[in-house]
């Protein structure tokens, strides 16, 4: 039988209070390593000490170029949370085999450092997006530090590392075409990564790339001159007003609807914009558009928080509709079909379970 504790409006289970007491206290823990995993990523840190037999402090931080005193409290924080094991009668440290294959830059796409990132990215407009919740509006995408350069990491293991093996067999034909040569356009770019991929992949097809973010603009246009790709340019575009008619056969949106200010919009303009026959390959989140059905999501909570911290905000800073991150499969199947696709299909990816793919021909 539970302990209860009388208070002024009802009775306090006490067992369940001091449960989640120490709970919080829990995420106290986890939110902190998450702050520590991601400097680890963007300081080479688990890279370095993969390479490494146990070693010091001194060691380590020459090897990573770092300075020791930092490596020191940083390499506390992570023996204190289980991921690097300490010898204290050697004064070494070590990461485990098992933890660097999730931790380092070697076996990308599996490097969930990276998405670590976002805890101190996000963080960055936590002030904003508080004045927001009291005072409404949103949080502009230029108020976001490093978010174009923490997405593009993001999309390189997700979207680009399964685009020629996963996500373009999803529809039968396209490599066919896109290897024939067909003009493509990739609403919402972003750095320009998976437009890169393609072009680079197929030379006969030509390639746009649009992004509303003129600093989204500048790091795709570097990366397809680093490439020395002629088959793809990049333009600061605003889509709700695309305005590009029967222009393209192929016309690919990663990530990107749920962002928009006026989603309905886009999607008008994306089924207008193809050709007769042409395909349509949204990737979104996997999600339900209710919130009971995402009780069971791995990682829900995350998925309402960057959607509250950037997805939803962003669209609101335009006085947008504010869809979020988790507007989910029903809902987006939904404007499709407003949008004019009539037989949309939703696929999935056995190694990915946080995206669905949405393939509709016009």
């Amino acid at each position: 039988m539970s302990t209860t504790t009388k208070t002024n409006t009802t009775e306090l289970d006490q067992p369940r209070s001091e449960a989640f007491a120490e709970r919080l206290v829990g995420m106290l823990n986890e939110a902190a390593l998450s702050m520590l995993i991601s400097i680890g990523h963007r300081t080479g840190l688990f890279d370095t000490m993969a390479e490494l037999q146990p070693s010091t402090t001194e060691k380590i931080a020459e090897k990573a170029n770092l300075y020791e005193r930092y490596v020191r409290e940083w390499l506390g924080g992570m023996v204190a949370g289980r991921i690097v094991e300490y010898d204290p009668q050697n004064k070494t440290y070590q990461l485990p085999a098992e933890h660097a294959r999730w931790l380092t830059r070697k076996f990308s796409p599996e490097n969930i450092a990276v998405t670590h990132q976002w805890t101190s990215t996000l963080g960055y407009v936590e002030s904003q997006v508080v004045d927001k919740f009291q005072n409404g509006g949103g949080v502009h995408y230029g108020c976001f530090h490093r978010f174009h350069e923490v997405m593009a990491a993001e999309s390189a293991q997700t979207v680009v590392a399964a685009l020629m093996k996963h996500i373009l067999p999803l529809e039968v034909g396209l490599r066919d075409q896109l290897q024939s040569g067909i003009d493509v356009l990739d609403i919402g770019c972003g750095s320009g990564k998976a437009a890169c991929a393609l072009a680079k992949e197929f030379p006969n097809s030509q390639f746009v790339g649009y992004d509303l973010c003129d600093d989204a603009i500048a790091a795709a246009q570097d990366e397809a001159k680093q490439l020395g790709l002629t088959n793809v340019r990049f333009e600061s575009r605003d889509i709700t007003q695309l305005g590009e008619p029967e222009s393209y056969d192929l016309i690919t949106a990663f990530d990107v609807i749920h962002d928009q200010k006026d989603p309905a919009a886009v999607l008008e303009q994306v089924q207008a914009a193809l050709r007769h026959g042409a395909t349509f390959l949204m990737q979104d989140i996997r999600a339900s558009s209710h919130v009971e059905k995402n009780l069971d999501h791995p990682i829900g909570s995350f998925l309402y928080a960057i959607s509250t911290m950037h997805c939803m905000t962003v669209s609101l800073a335009q006085d947008g509709k504010g869809l979020g991150a988790v507007w989910g499969e029903e809902l987006a199947v939904q404007m499709l079909g407003e949008a004019g696709f009539n037989d949309v299909r939703v696929e999935t990816l056995e190694h990915d379970m946080i995206n669905n793919y949405y393939i509709m021909r016009k």
